[in-house]
């Protein structure tokens, strides 16, 4: 096992238990709707985006116990995400991580609440002192992540997405809704650590640049495991995107992967501001382009 796979599986076991110590059970009417909530959020996962803000946040020497605080809410969102674009309103989808999705273990209804109440528990865990002892950090790491969730932002996305599926799209508007709906969570994931850590003007453009990079490879990485992976592998339905418009689709499988490949190059470069603390997010964006799931 590599150094990077190591440490992001050592991640995923650290985050999967603060988030089951953050969202304990209860005995109680609302219980269904916790139940719900820890069904969605402990299924597993590489749980990429935690992993970001841990090493983005090791840039600074910020305390664990703080940055694992940031990471969880950012999961809490993504998760929140997840389980609503599940949806049959949204992308119908029956399985997530080889598991049932949501709605279809708990019902429609139920896997909304637990979606909102997701989203709402991220902002609870970032306003808590815990988090940090500085109310401006606090509010400053909860002003970025409502903005990275939000219209302008996951949000946003999602609506052109939805939109793509009967309107064409040119590779400038793709581009966009992928940073959008995809971008706008890995470039909170860093942000974090440049706010946690005050981070200088250049470190903030640098671990900025980095994030756009590695957001726009993801996506394009997810279109090519569209087109190439297998069910079995992702854990999730593919071919989901044939109606509409991608990387993939835009510029052709060989065309997307070099982007892909050109992309991951230049985030790696974007740590040169950095010492060896960076070595993870230097190894990172070849993971990102070269997985299978």
């Amino acid at each position: 096992m590599d150094l990077l796979t190591g440490e992001m599986n050592s991640v995923a076991r650290e985050i999967d238990k603060a988030l089951g110590a953050l969202l304990p059970p209860v005995e109680d009417y609302e219980a269904e709707v916790f139940e719900a909530m820890r069904y969605a959020l402990l299924a597993g996962g590489k749980r990429l985006r935690p992993f970001l803000v841990l090493a983005s946040t090791a840039l600074f020497d910020v305390p664990i116990e703080r940055a694992r605080r940031a990471a969880c809410a950012l999961e809490c969102v993504h998760t929140y995400s997840l389980v609503h674009d599940d949806l049959p309103c949204m992308d119908d989808d029956d399985m997530r991580r080889g598991k049932p999705t949501t709605h279809k273990k708990f019902g429609e209804a139920t896997a909304v609440l637990a979606g909102d109440a997701l989203l709402t528990l991220a902002f609870e865990i970032l306003s808590d002192e815990a988090t940090h002892h500085d109310p401006k950090v606090r509010a400053d790491l909860v002003l970025a992540l409502a903005q990275a969730a939000g219209a302008h932002g996951m949000v946003g996305g999602q609506m052109i997405d939805m939109l793509a599926e009967t309107t064409s799209l040119d590779i400038g508007a793709v581009t966009r809704l992928q940073q959008m709906k995809t971008g706008a969570l890995i470039r909170f994931a860093v942000d974090a650590g440049a706010i946690m850590g005050h981070a200088t003007t250049d470190q903030k453009h640098a671990l900025h640049n980095y994030a756009y990079d590695l957001g726009l490879a993801f996506q394009i990485t997810d279109d090519l495991l569209d087109v190439e992976g297998s069910a079995e592998e992702l854990g999730k339905a593919v071919g989901k995107d044939d109606k509409k418009e991608t990387f993939v689709s835009l510029l052709g499988v060989e065309r997307a992967r070099m982007q892909a490949n050109m992309l991951a190059e230049q985030a790696v470069i974007h740590m040169d501001h950095f010492d060896e603390k960076a070595e993870l997010l230097r190894l990172l964006p070849h993971f990102v382009i070269n997985r299978r799931s």
